[in-house]
């Protein structure tokens, strides 16, 4: 078949270029996948690949250390303050630090979610400095 009645796949891609809008599509992307990418059956609760994966031992907890500092990585390349990115690392840190607990840090997992507080820190200087990237979600 050619043509409209041709079947498309679905596309998965994400722009690759620097301008604050692609930046903005990526850190989301990813804060989703780290987040949010499941829910958990019965409570209705979002979970994502930082929970499960951090259930692995220090492996884990560093592989998702390192996700979490592609989202800082792509904020200092926005430009965003030295504080701003500080306050991000923080929070990864802390989510890292935390996560290296046995039990205590698995559970912490489900309930701190240091991307979603970064994402925050992004999208409150995107709308301010790059008004054009905000997204009307209806």
């Amino acid at each position: 078949m050619d043509g409209p009645e041709r079947p498309q796949a679905m596309n998965f891609a994400l722009p690759a270029g620097t301008d604050p809008d692609s930046v903005r599509q990526r850190v989301v992307a990813m804060e989703n996948l780290l987040e949010r990418t499941f829910r958990v059956p019965g409570v209705n609760m979002p979970i994502g690949l930082d929970a499960l994966v951090g259930l692995i031992p220090v492996v884990g907890d560093l592989v998702t250390t390192a996700l979490g500092a592609y989202i800082i990585w792509e904020a200092r390349n926005l430009k965003i303050p030295k504080w701003k990115l500080w306050r991000m690392g923080a929070n990864v840190a802390f989510d890292t630090a935390i996560g290296l607990l046995p039990v205590v840090g698995d559970a912490a997992d489900f309930l701190y979610r240091s991307n979603s507080k970064n994402l925050r820190i992004i999208i409150k200087h995107l709308d301010t400095h790059h008004p054009e990237t905000r997204v009307i979600e209806g």
